[in-house]
Protein backbone atom coordinates (compact mmCIF):
# COMPACT_ATOMS: atom_id res chain seq x y z
CA UNK A 1 0.00 0.00 0.00
CA UNK A 2 1.37 3.77 -0.68
CA UNK A 3 0.14 6.81 -0.20
CA UNK A 4 0.34 8.58 -4.03
CA UNK A 5 3.46 11.12 -2.43
CA UNK A 6 6.63 10.67 -4.36
CA UNK A 7 9.86 10.67 -2.09
CA UNK A 8 12.07 11.08 -5.11
CA UNK A 9 12.55 10.27 -9.07
CA UNK A 10 14.78 7.78 -9.85
CA UNK A 11 16.91 7.04 -13.45
CA UNK A 12 16.36 3.99 -15.05
CA UNK A 13 19.98 2.73 -15.07
CA UNK A 14 19.58 -0.67 -17.73
CA UNK A 15 16.75 -2.87 -18.96
CA UNK A 16 17.28 -6.23 -20.20
CA UNK A 17 14.70 -8.81 -21.62
CA UNK A 18 14.76 -12.00 -19.99
CA UNK A 19 12.26 -14.98 -20.17
CA UNK A 20 8.80 -13.97 -19.22
CA UNK A 21 9.41 -10.22 -19.28
CA UNK A 22 12.21 -7.64 -18.36
CA UNK A 23 14.74 -7.16 -15.93
CA UNK A 24 15.12 -3.13 -14.66
CA UNK A 25 17.69 -1.87 -12.72
CA UNK A 26 16.88 1.94 -11.26
CA UNK A 27 19.21 4.06 -9.79
CA UNK A 28 17.14 4.99 -6.57
CA UNK A 29 19.38 7.06 -4.77
CA UNK A 30 18.65 7.53 -1.24
CA UNK A 31 16.03 5.15 -1.10
CA UNK A 32 18.37 2.60 -1.78
CA UNK A 33 19.89 2.96 1.70
CA UNK A 34 17.07 1.30 3.46
CA UNK A 35 16.01 -1.38 0.73
CA UNK A 36 15.91 -5.04 1.43
CA UNK A 37 15.15 -8.11 -1.24
CA UNK A 38 11.79 -8.55 -1.13
CA UNK A 39 10.32 -5.32 -0.34
CA UNK A 40 7.75 -3.24 -2.96
CA UNK A 41 8.83 -0.14 -4.23
CA UNK A 42 6.29 1.74 -6.35
CA UNK A 43 7.60 2.64 -9.79
CA UNK A 44 5.24 5.48 -11.77
CA UNK A 45 2.95 4.07 -9.44
CA UNK A 46 3.36 0.37 -10.35
CA UNK A 47 4.08 -1.83 -7.07
CA UNK A 48 7.22 -4.12 -7.91
CA UNK A 49 9.71 -6.32 -5.87
CA UNK A 50 13.54 -5.74 -5.22
CA UNK A 51 15.41 -8.68 -6.68
CA UNK A 52 18.62 -7.54 -6.37
CA UNK A 53 20.58 -4.43 -4.83
CA UNK A 54 23.81 -2.95 -5.95
CA UNK A 55 24.91 -0.06 -3.77
CA UNK A 56 22.24 2.20 -4.60
CA UNK A 57 20.95 0.30 -7.95
CA UNK A 58 17.41 -2.01 -7.37
CA UNK A 59 16.61 -4.23 -9.69
CA UNK A 60 13.42 -5.65 -10.31
CA UNK A 61 11.42 -8.54 -12.62
CA UNK A 62 8.58 -7.35 -14.27
CA UNK A 63 6.47 -9.94 -16.13
CA UNK A 64 5.06 -9.27 -19.36
CA UNK A 65 1.44 -8.57 -18.05
CA UNK A 66 2.51 -5.92 -16.44
CA UNK A 67 4.82 -4.54 -19.17
CA UNK A 68 1.58 -4.83 -21.62
CA UNK A 69 -0.65 -3.05 -18.78
CA UNK A 70 1.59 -0.11 -18.09
CA UNK A 71 3.87 2.50 -19.43
CA UNK A 72 6.73 0.22 -17.68
CA UNK A 73 7.18 -1.21 -21.47
CA UNK A 74 8.41 1.83 -22.74
CA UNK A 75 11.07 2.76 -20.25
CA UNK A 76 14.70 3.02 -21.40
CA UNK A 77 18.17 4.00 -19.62
CA UNK A 78 17.99 7.37 -18.85
CA UNK A 79 14.47 7.47 -18.16
CA UNK A 80 13.10 9.42 -14.88
CA UNK A 81 10.72 7.13 -13.50
CA UNK A 82 8.66 8.27 -9.70
CA UNK A 83 9.55 6.20 -6.64
CA UNK A 84 7.54 5.93 -3.36
CA UNK A 85 8.13 3.42 -1.12
CA UNK A 86 5.60 1.10 0.96
CA UNK A 87 3.39 2.69 3.45
CA UNK A 88 4.47 1.88 7.14
CA UNK A 89 1.42 1.76 10.02
CA UNK A 90 3.08 5.12 11.89
CA UNK A 91 3.30 6.84 8.51
CA UNK A 92 1.35 10.20 8.21
CA UNK A 93 -1.75 9.69 5.42
CA UNK A 94 -0.87 12.66 3.00
CA UNK A 95 -1.85 11.39 -0.16
CA UNK A 96 -4.56 8.96 -0.58
CA UNK A 97 -4.61 4.92 -0.58
CA UNK A 98 -3.15 3.77 -3.80
CA UNK A 99 -2.82 0.00 -3.96
CA UNK A 100 0.47 -0.26 -6.58
CA UNK A 101 -2.07 -1.75 -8.86
CA UNK A 102 -2.29 0.14 -11.90
CA UNK A 103 -6.50 0.46 -13.82
CA UNK A 104 -5.48 1.36 -17.25
CA UNK A 105 -3.72 3.43 -19.19
CA UNK A 106 -4.42 7.82 -20.09
CA UNK A 107 -2.81 9.52 -23.25
CA UNK A 108 -2.21 13.19 -22.75
CA UNK A 109 -4.24 14.92 -24.84
CA UNK A 110 -3.61 18.47 -23.78
CA UNK A 111 -1.11 20.33 -21.82
CA UNK A 112 -1.35 24.28 -20.43
CA UNK A 113 1.83 25.44 -19.02
CA UNK A 114 2.24 28.87 -18.05
CA UNK A 115 3.40 31.42 -14.55
CA UNK A 116 -0.72 30.88 -14.14
CA UNK A 117 -1.37 27.22 -14.41
CA UNK A 118 -0.03 23.98 -15.25
CA UNK A 119 -3.09 21.23 -16.53
CA UNK A 120 -2.72 18.42 -17.99
CA UNK A 121 -5.72 16.75 -20.23
CA UNK A 122 -5.68 13.08 -20.37
CA UNK A 123 -7.96 10.33 -22.76
CA UNK A 124 -8.59 7.92 -20.65
CA UNK A 125 -9.14 4.15 -21.59
CA UNK A 126 -12.56 2.20 -20.90
CA UNK A 127 -10.93 0.24 -18.08
CA UNK A 128 -10.82 3.57 -16.05
CA UNK A 129 -13.48 5.58 -17.22
CA UNK A 130 -16.19 4.92 -14.58
CA UNK A 131 -14.45 5.64 -12.17
CA UNK A 132 -13.02 9.07 -12.99
CA UNK A 133 -15.27 11.35 -10.62
CA UNK A 134 -15.06 15.09 -10.15
CA UNK A 135 -12.61 16.43 -6.91
CA UNK A 136 -12.29 12.38 -6.63
CA UNK A 137 -8.73 11.51 -5.89
CA UNK A 138 -6.92 9.53 -8.93
CA UNK A 139 -3.00 8.25 -9.37
CA UNK A 140 -1.06 9.27 -12.29
CA UNK A 141 2.20 7.25 -12.74
CA UNK A 142 1.73 7.01 -8.99
CA UNK A 143 1.35 10.40 -7.79
CA UNK A 144 -1.93 11.10 -5.51
CA UNK A 145 -4.01 14.05 -7.57
CA UNK A 146 -7.35 15.51 -7.78
CA UNK A 147 -9.35 15.75 -10.33
CA UNK A 148 -10.32 18.76 -11.73
CA UNK A 149 -12.89 18.54 -14.58
CA UNK A 150 -14.51 15.53 -16.44
CA UNK A 151 -15.72 15.96 -20.06
CA UNK A 152 -16.19 12.78 -21.55
CA UNK A 153 -13.61 10.25 -22.13
CA UNK A 154 -11.26 13.00 -20.90
CA UNK A 155 -10.50 14.53 -17.56
CA UNK A 156 -7.68 17.17 -16.11
CA UNK A 157 -5.94 17.83 -13.17
CA UNK A 158 -4.01 20.71 -11.93
CA UNK A 159 -0.34 20.12 -10.87
CA UNK A 160 1.44 22.44 -8.25
CA UNK A 161 4.75 23.87 -8.91
CA UNK A 162 6.25 21.55 -6.19
CA UNK A 163 4.83 18.11 -7.38
CA UNK A 164 6.47 19.81 -10.95
CA UNK A 165 9.43 19.55 -9.28
CA UNK A 166 9.37 16.41 -6.88
CA UNK A 167 8.40 14.53 -9.56
CA UNK A 168 8.01 13.27 -13.56
CA UNK A 169 5.11 14.98 -14.65
CA UNK A 170 6.51 18.32 -16.14
CA UNK A 171 8.43 15.60 -19.01
CA UNK A 172 5.37 15.12 -20.33
CA UNK A 173 3.95 15.97 -23.44
CA UNK A 174 0.59 15.71 -25.50
CA UNK A 175 1.14 11.63 -26.98
CA UNK A 176 3.01 10.39 -23.75
CA UNK A 177 1.02 7.44 -21.64
CA UNK A 178 0.43 7.23 -18.38
CA UNK A 179 -0.43 5.39 -15.64
CA UNK A 180 -3.55 5.38 -14.08
CA UNK A 181 -4.82 3.92 -10.82
CA UNK A 182 -8.85 4.87 -9.70
CA UNK A 183 -9.64 5.80 -5.94
CA UNK A 184 -10.09 1.96 -4.22
CA UNK A 185 -13.16 3.85 -2.81
CA UNK A 186 -14.73 5.15 -6.08
CA UNK A 187 -13.97 1.31 -7.41
CA UNK A 188 -15.81 -0.20 -4.90
CA UNK A 189 -18.55 1.43 -5.22
CA UNK A 190 -19.28 1.46 -8.88
CA UNK A 191 -18.45 -2.36 -9.04
CA UNK A 192 -20.98 -3.13 -6.23
CA UNK A 193 -23.48 -0.81 -8.06
CA UNK A 194 -22.96 -2.92 -10.91
CA UNK A 195 -23.55 -6.20 -9.14
CA UNK A 196 -26.98 -4.60 -7.27
CA UNK A 197 -27.99 -3.56 -11.08
CA UNK A 198 -27.08 -7.19 -12.14
CA UNK A 199 -29.82 -9.01 -9.90
CA UNK A 200 -33.13 -8.68 -8.69
CA UNK A 201 -32.04 -6.19 -5.89
CA UNK A 202 -33.29 -2.54 -6.82
CA UNK A 203 -30.68 0.24 -6.01
CA UNK A 204 -32.73 2.31 -3.46
CA UNK A 205 -31.48 5.31 -0.61
CA UNK A 206 -32.86 1.86 1.67
CA UNK A 207 -30.77 -0.44 -0.23
CA UNK A 208 -27.54 1.52 -0.43
CA UNK A 209 -27.58 2.71 3.33
CA UNK A 210 -27.97 -1.02 3.66
CA UNK A 211 -24.90 -1.80 2.01
CA UNK A 212 -23.14 1.28 3.91
CA UNK A 213 -22.98 4.18 0.92
CA UNK A 214 -25.05 6.21 3.11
Amino acid sequence: MFTGIIETTGKVASTTTVAGGRRITIDAGILASDAKLGASIAINGVCLTITSIDNSRLGFDVITETLDRTNLGSLKTGSNVNLERALKPESRMDGHFVQGHVDGIAKVVKKIASDKEWVLWLQSDETVRDFVIPKGSIAIDGISLTIAKVEGDTFSVAIIPTTLEHTNLSERSIGDRVNIESDIVARTVVCHLRRMGNSNESMTMDSLREHGFI
